[in-house]
C-alpha cells in the first residue's frame, strides 16, 4: 500500500506538466562557482579527448576491430557529457536547485541506463575481441570482420535500450510521495526509487533485474574471457610473448575496472542503504572522472592510436609551414 501523503494514482500523478525539483549541490552553495568551472573545464577536455579518439579512428583507413569499438566507446561518452552535463551545470548555476519535467526525467533516465549499459555490453565486445586474438591468433581476421563487429555494435545499444526502456517505465509508473525533490543532478535510478510511496522491496525488483542483465551477465562473460586469456598465456613459454600479449588488454582491462567498480556502488544495494551524499559523490566520479580517463588511457596504451595522432599533428605543422 501508499504510504500517506502519496499522490493518487490517476492522470495528474501520470501528467507531462508534472515537475521533479533536482535539487543538485545546494548545500555546498559556497563552493558553487568553483565547482562549476572545475566541471566545465573536466567536460570541454572530455568532449576533447573523446571527439579526438573518434576523429582519429575515423580518418585511419585500416580499421582493426580494437579501434572500431573504441570508436564506439567514443560515442558512448560523448553522449554521456551531452545527457548528464547541462542539468548538472544548471544545477550550480540556479541556487535553489533546476526543475526538470516528468517526461525530461524520465527521459534523462532512459539515456543515462541505456548508454551505461551499452558500454557494459561493448565492454563484452571488447573482451571477445581480445580473446580471439590472444587465443586463435590464426582465425582472428575471419571471426573478428567487419560485419561481425558491425552486428555486435548495434546489438550492444539495441539490448542496453530495450533493457533501460523497462526499467524507466518500470520507475515511472511507481506511486511517488508529495515531495518531488530529487537530492542528486540528475534523475538517476536509486534518487527516483527514493521518492515512491512503497514499503516494500517490488519496486527494486527491476532495478535488479536490470543489474543482472547489464552488470552481472556482461562482468561473468568479461571474467569468463579473461579466463580462457589467462589459461592461453600460461601456455606460452616466451615471458616477452606473454608480457606482449597481456599489454593489449590492460586499457581495457583498466576501463572495466572502473566502470564496474563504480556501477556496482551504486546500483546493487537495497534502497534502505541509499545515502544522497555518498551517492552524488560516487555519481562523480562515474559521470565525470570515467569519462575523462578512458580516451587518456586509451590514447597512451594504443599504438594506433598514438601513430594516426602523430601522422596528424605532423600534417598540422607541414601545413602550417608552407
Amino acid at each position: 500500500m501508499p504510504c500517506e501523503g502519496c499522490m493518487e494514482r490517476d492522470n495528474r500523478s501520470m501528467d507531462a506538466t508534472m515537475e521533479f525539483l533536482l535539487l543538485g549541490f545546494s548545500e555546498l552553495l559556497c563552493l558553487r562557482v568553483l565547482l562549476f568551472l572545475t566541471f566545465l573545464i573536466v567536460h570541454l577536455v572530455t568532449l576533447a579527448g573523446n571527439m579526438t579518439i573518434f576523429i582519429t579512428v575515423v580518418m585511419e583507413p585500416s580499421r582493426p576491430p580494437m579501434l572500431f569499438f573504441l570508436c564506439q566507446l567514443s560515442v558512448i561518452e560523448l553522449c554521456y557529457v551531452l545527457v548528464i552535463v547541462p542539468k548538472t551545470l544548471l544545477s550550480l548555476i540556479v541556487v535553489d536547485g533546476s526543475t526538470i519535467s516528468f517526461i525530461g526525467c524520465a527521459a534523462q533516465m532512459h539515456l543515462f541506463v541505456a548508454l551505461g549499459g551499452a558500454e557494459c555490453f561493448l565492454l563484452v565486445a571488447m573482451s571477445y575481441d581480445r580473446y580471439v586474438a590472444i587465443c586463435q591468433p590464426l582465425h582472428y581476421v575471419a571471426v573478428m570482420s567487419e560485419g561481425l563487429c558491425l552486428r555486435l555494435a548495434v546489438a550492444c545499444c539495441l539490448g542496453a535500450f530495450a533493457v533501460a526502456l523497462g526499467l524507466t517505465v518500470a520507475v515511472f509508473r511507481l506511486p511517488f510521495c508529495q515531495s518531488h525533490r530529487i537530492n542528486h543532478f540528475f534523475c538517476d535510478v536509486p534518487a527516483v526509487l527514493h521518492l515512491a510511496c512503497t514499503q516494500s522491496y517490488t519496486p527494486e525488483l527491476p532495478l535488479l533485474a536490470a543489474c543482472v542483465l547489464l552488470l552481472l551477465l556482461p562482468f561473468l562473460l568479461i571474467l569468463t574471457s579473461y579466463v580462457c586469456i589467462a589459461a592461453a598465456l600460461l601456455r606460452v613459454t616466451s615471458s616477452v610473448g606473454r608480457g606482449k600479449a597481456f599489454s593489449t588488454c590492460v586499457s581495457h582491462l583498466t576501463i572495466t575496472m572502473l566502470h564496474y567498480g563504480c556501477a556496482t556502488f551504486m546500483y546493487i544495494r537495497p534502497k534502505s542503504n541509499y545515502s544522497p551524499a555518498q551517492d552524488k559523490m560516487v555519481s562523480l566520479v562515474y559521470t565525470n572522472l570515467t569519462p575523462l580517463l578512458y580516451p587518456l588511457i586509451y590514447s597512451l596504451r594504443n599504438k594506433v592510436i598514438r601513430g594516426v595522432l602523430r601522422k596528424m599533428l605532423r600534417r598540422k605543422k607541414i601545413a602550417q609551414l608552407s
